[in-house]
């Protein structure tokens, strides 16, 4: 018998790095970006319905659409099963951290679960984070989004999740973009064996949407600047378009003090101590 409720959990997505390796004839861009998951997200709830229905609540629930273009019914759609989905959002949204893929992928899951339906190949339609999101796990994306390949092995990190309130326009991003052909990330990955020493690769990899970003929304220069500053921050960089960005630390407690001293200096940001896995 199928269950009558599922619970759904879509983590943040973080670009530990996104290095922009070209440009289709169609105008989408070639990617090569490692990605992990963070242990803070927007949590989701499904039961049979006669027809779809969301709704949204949470402390990030102001502005998010509850219509048919929101990515949560997009997936239900794609599916083709009617529920009543109730969302719970965490994250802010046009982060960088993937919010609303991550949700349409928890939604996939969740009545991929509730019907015994197996999840349709084309998900790549709903965003290019969706088909990484639908993983949930560290991965190598590349291409378009369409290829996703699991990275085992891959230490934790501690993490601080930082996001000034402004909302980043992707194709805004691309489109300042002045150069879209940079080296790839190394054809094989290393094996990494603890948490320094991924972090001591990730210095030589890039995110080459940030400058972009910088350009458009100078605050994320301002935020890089302060988790820089922060008490024993081993890398600071920006995730997917921005506006988030991470500090990486060498433990939980170096992490938490640095996010309370985030939200001391800055009470109006968004601030989450998290491990990356």
């Amino acid at each position: 018998m199928s269950k009558m409720v599922i619970d759904g959990f879509a983590p943040a997505k973080i670009n530990l790095s996104l290095h922009v390796t070209g440009q289709r004839a169609d105008g989408y861009h070639l990617l090569d970006s490692l990605v992990v998951f963070a242990d803070v997200g927007d949590r989701l709830r499904v039961r049979p319905a006669p027809d779809a229905r969301l709704t949204v609540t949470g402390p990030m629930a102001v502005g998010v659409p509850g219509g048919p273009d929101n990515l949560v019914l997009r997936a239900a759609a794609l599916m083709g099963i009617t529920a009543e989905i109730s969302l719970d959002k965490h994250l802010p949204a046009a982060a960088g951290i993937g919010g609303g893929s991550s949700d349409a992928a928890a939604c996939l899951r969740a009545l991929s679960e509730l019907r015994g339906q197996p999840v349709p190949n084309d998900v790549l339609a709903l965003g290019a984070d969706v088909p990484v999101c639908l993983l949930a796990r560290a991965a190598r994306m590349r291409g378009i989004g369409e290829d996703v390949v699991p990275v085992a092995g891959l230490p934790t990190l501690d993490a601080v999740l930082v996001n000034p309130g402004v909302p980043v326009s992707t194709p805004a991003i691309f489109h300042r973009l002045t150069q879209r052909e940079n080296p790839a990330m190394p054809a094989q990955m290393p094996e990494w064996p603890d948490a320094a020493a991924l972090i001591d690769w990730l210095r030589a990899q890039r995110n080459d949407l940030q400058d972009a970003a910088i350009t458009l929304e100078p605050v994320v220069a301002d935020v890089l600047h302060a988790i820089s500053a922060t008490q024993h921050c081993a890398l600071a960089r920006m995730s997917g378009s921005g506006a988030t960005c991470f500090g990486l630390y060498p433990d939980t407690a170096t992490a938490t003090r640095a996010a309370q001293a985030l939200v001391a200096a800055h009470p109006g940001w968004w601030v989450q101590a998290t491990r990356l896995s």
